[in-house]
């Protein structure tokens, strides 16, 4: 028997008008005014198709295209022999590793392009160890989508390869196949998908991606969502962002439908009979395991590793700027920017994971946020909301836009894993919907709970675009503080920068741990 949702009947419609309206007005309502502003001109379709008349703008375009797809491309060719030695080997740090893949992703996006320039810009660890200054070239920010990416690969590709049957696997190779062919036949069909949705995962990020195209992109290899604000913040050309705007947007959304359709198909129960990991035992397979470990090292630690050494190397000076009245100033404000927005995400994602569970459409517009990069959130909430432009309840709204998909995502794929005949139990012995909600549902969701506001924390610290859009100077937060570094000549600065971006990893990495770590009660539970 289908229960009834736990909060009815007042909660009934109540959980569904809550995300519906803060998406109508953070996202879908500054969206279609993005619409109208690309659409201004008086010139019809040859305004509509500036950008690809324009030789400069279509190279930014083609450009925004192609380093996505050669990322996917490049994260697909690491990151799936990583995945399956991680799914198929049992070795010492295996676990470490497993948890280290995270902190990219976890690490704000300008953080992450700090590490990069730390290792590979000018006077970065390997250029100073003889290797190439790679400034002003297109591999600086390849290499930063990677970084910042390819555990998304990894992650999706060791789940998948973890529900892969034993039992086909074991009766293809009883029929004579290799094990190459037992992968190609039996385990790749049945991991495709997890990778199909985490490589459009990927292409979103890259393509959408702002703070990485910003700081290593120069002005050579920036990218679309970089000449947009460009153009609003420094030539004022409203129109033609928004053009530019309404392109990136649509191109974006054909990507994130894809991906919220292939995560329908994910949304099935894990295997039993799943391979069992096994020890290395032959050269080949060691060799394996440490090729696996090298590219981790080289491409996630190494940047991380940059940024240490960088801000332990910058001297007693470079530290005194976390005494300065603006860093304690961009401290504060990071810290609440963060609490306030990861309290609404939390709220918003939980009422929005329980709606969807009855309503499938429902379901498919948490993805509405990943469509949007957040200079499109910013940009359109510039032009809707001009008045509004600085205020702190805007900022945090923008914030917990960004972040609540995350805690959304997470209590979904737990409520369909969730047994109904517990509840059922519940209120055959009188539970009320609420108690039987609060006592049985919400225990059993909060591991869900904890690892999607982990996310969504992460996300808030590190937000870098909505606040350099919108902020005003006494809203400046770390990210911004560390850009406004970045933009002054001089070692001094470039120093400060290197120990703000430490403190901030630091910061972003609290968050994740802090909430995320399971209890002691839940790992009994495990």
């Amino acid at each position: 028997m289908r229960h009834r949702n736990p909060a009815q009947p007042w909660a009934g419609w109540l959980l569904p008008v809550l995300p519906l309206v803060f998406l109508l007005v953070v996202l879908v309502a500054p969206a279609l005014r993005l619409l109208v502003e690309g659409g201004r001109g008086g010139a019809g379709a040859a305004t509509l198709f500036a950008p690809w008349l324009d030789p400069y703008l279509r190279w930014r375009m083609a450009w925004s295209f192609w380093q996505a797809t050669i990322t996917c491309i490049a994260s697909l060719v690491l990151g799936l022999p990583m995945a399956w030695v991680l799914a198929r080997f049992d070795f010492p740090g295996r676990t470490l590793i497993l948890r280290g893949l995270m902190l990219p992703f976890v690490v704000p996006t300008l953080v992450a392009a700090m590490g990069v320039l730390a290792l590979l810009g000018p006077q970065g660890l390997l250029v100073r160890l003889g290797g190439p200054d790679l400034q002003d070239t297109p591999w600086l920010l390849l290499y930063g989508n990677l970084f910042f990416n390819l555990c998304v690969v990894v992650r999706a590709g060791t789940d998948a390869l973890g529900q892969v049957s034993a039992s086909r696997v074991a009766a293809a190779r009883t029929l004579g196949a290799t094990p190459w062919r037992a992968f190609w036949r039996v385990e790749w069909p049945a991991i495709a998908p997890w990778l199909a949705s985490a490589l459009c995962l990927v292409f979103l990020y890259c393509f959408a991606g702002f703070g990485l195209a910003l700081v290593l992109g120069g002005q050579d290899y920036a990218t679309a969502e970089v000449e947009i604000y460009t153009l609003v913040a420094h030539e004022l050309q409203l129109q033609q962002a928004g053009v530019l705007a309404v392109w990136m947007l649509l191109l974006t959304a054909l990507v994130a439908l894809a991906y919220a359709a292939i995560e329908r198909r994910l949304a099935a129960p894990g295997r039993a009979d799943r391979v069992p990991r096994m020890q290395p035992s032959s050269a080949a397979q060691w060799a394996a395991v440490l090729a696996m470990v090298a590219v981790y090292m080289l491409i996630c630690a190494l940047p991380l590793v940059a940024i240490a050494q960088g801000a332990m190397n910058s001297g007693a000076d470079a530290w005194a700027v976390l005494l300065e009245d603006d860093t304690l100033v961009a401290l504060w404000n990071t810290a609440r920017f963060t609490a306030l927005s990861l309290l609404l995400a939390t709220a918003l994602g939980l009422a929005h994971a329980l709606a969807a569970r009855r309503v499938l459409w429902l379901r498919a517009l948490v993805f509405l946020p990943f469509m949007v990069s957040p200079v499109m959130v910013a940009f359109g909430l510039l032009l809707l909301y001009p008045a509004w432009t600085g205020s702190f309840s805007l900022l945090v709204a923008a914030y917990a836009l960004l972040a609540y998909p995350f805690v959304a995502k997470s209590i979904a794929s737990a409520l369909d894993s969730l047994p109904e005949h517990y509840l059922d139990a519940a209120r055959s012995l009188g539970a009320s919907p609420w108690r039987a909600f609060v006592r049985v549902t919400l225990p059993l969701l909060a591991p869900a709970l904890r690892r999607g506001m982990a996310f969504a924390a992460a996300t808030a610290v590190g937000e870098f675009a909505v606040t350099l859009f919108l902020s005003r100077p006494e809203w400046a937060t770390l990210t911004t503080l560390i850009y406004q570094h970045l933009g002054r000549p001089g070692a001094a600065n470039r120093s400060a920068a290197l120990v703000l971006a430490c403190v901030l990893m630091g910061l972003a990495l609290l968050a994740f741990v802090l909430i995320e770590t399971k209890p002691s009660e839940d790992r009994d539970h495990a």
